[in-house]
């Protein structure tokens, strides 16, 4: 289905992968759709690297299991250069030494290989806005085994009670747009309040963030998507 970007400015994507019939099909496949462009490829975690320093993508599809360098350790390093730049970990691998690293790393989303393609794109979409997406057969692992640490550099600040609520229907699964709808505020406020969050919290991304307020009881497991 091919759609216009709000903007009217394209996504832009590496795709990293040691198999190129995969990204091939990656490409053939986003090729589809008017908001979002492939502009480059890699075929393992060091040329990843260089890729996403020299074409400076808004998203990067990582493979996890490549020769040389793994996604994960490229996953890290990129993070550590690009800290705007949204990294969907793609691999056939549901693991735990798998999620918990890749997320560790600054994932900001986790797809399997058997995803919908339409689930693909739509996640594209997700992480570029300042969402995360994980596969459904890996979040709740995630959330039940994985803590996030705080940023050992400084305490966490206590956070307002509207920073609370938000934090709340982050880790319900909202994205911005429907927390924003739901306390009657703009997209724009929301933003904010989610990056005050981060900075307070000492936390990388909103996975982070979610996964925090599920361990310190601000919601519990039942209530997380």
């Amino acid at each position: 289905m091919r759609r216009k970007s709000a903007n009217g400015t394209a996504i832009r994507v590496l795709v990293v992968d040691d198999h190129a019939i995969v990204r091939e099909g990656i490409k053939a496949l986003l090729a589809m759709y008017d908001d979002v462009e492939v502009v480059g490829e890699a075929a393992d975690g060091g040329d990843a690297v260089e890729q996403a320093e020299a074409l400076r993508p808004d998203v990067v599809l990582m493979d996890l299991v490549m020769p040389e360098m793994d996604g994960i350790e490229a996953t890290r390093q990129i993070m550590a250069k690009q800290a705007q730049t949204r990294i969907i970990a793609l691999t056939s691998f549901s693991a735990d030494d798998k999620v918990f690293p890749a997320i560790r790393a600054g994932a900001v989303g986790y797809l399997l290989k058997d995803t919908d393609p339409r689930d693909l794109v739509r996640s594209i979409r997700l992480v570029h806005a300042g969402e995360s997406s994980l596969h459904p057969a890996v979040a709740r692992k995630v959330i039940q085994g994985f803590c996030p640490a705080a940023d050992p550099g400084g305490k966490p600040e206590k956070l307002t009670k509207r920073e609370n609520e938000v934090l709340a229907l982050v880790a319900g699964g909202l994205t911005n747009q429907e927390i924003a709808d739901k306390l009657f505020l703009s997209e724009a406020t929301i933003r904010t309040h989610v990056s005050n969050i981060l900075v307070k919290l000492h936390l990388h991304n909103r996975v982070h963030a979610a996964l925090f307020a599920l361990r310190t009881g601000l919601v519990s497991l039942d209530e997380a998507p």
